[in-house]
């Protein structure tokens, strides 16, 4: 398991991708579909149109992994709120309960004060 720090950031790809795609593939979608740097040491994560794989793409610093996890059973909680970016946001302890199996539009945040950059 990855274990960001709290200055990465996690990004989802809102829709449903590929997951034949591999290194260059999801590299592409970052940056032509995210509007991201795939070089940056952020997270972004896709998962298909049944929501029971996701992958994870992140750059260390020496090179690109692309991490998956496939559900046996039961289907990840993704948002579906549309967003003009065609990305969500996620803190990493949201990425970590959504990967736990956690449904994240069940659940809020309490009001600290939070500074996204």
């Amino acid at each position: 398991m990855i274990a960001p720090g709290p200055a990465t950031r996690v990004f989802l790809a809102l829709g449903s991708t590929d997951m034949r795609k591999g290194y260059e593939g999801l590299r592409g979608l970052v940056v032509h579909q995210l509007n991201e740097d795939p070089l940056s040491g952020h997270l972004f994560v896709f998962t298909n149109r049944q929501r029971n794989r996701l992958k994870i793409v992140y750059w260390d610093g020496t090179g690109l992994w692309v991490c998956g996890k496939r559900l046996e059973k039961g289907r990840f909680s993704w948002p579906s709120d549309p967003a003009p970016e065609g990305k969500v946001r996620l803190s990493p302890a949201e990425l970590s309960m959504l990967l736990g199996g956690i449904d994240l539009s069940r659940t809020r945040p309490k009001q600290w004060l939070r500074i996204h950059r």
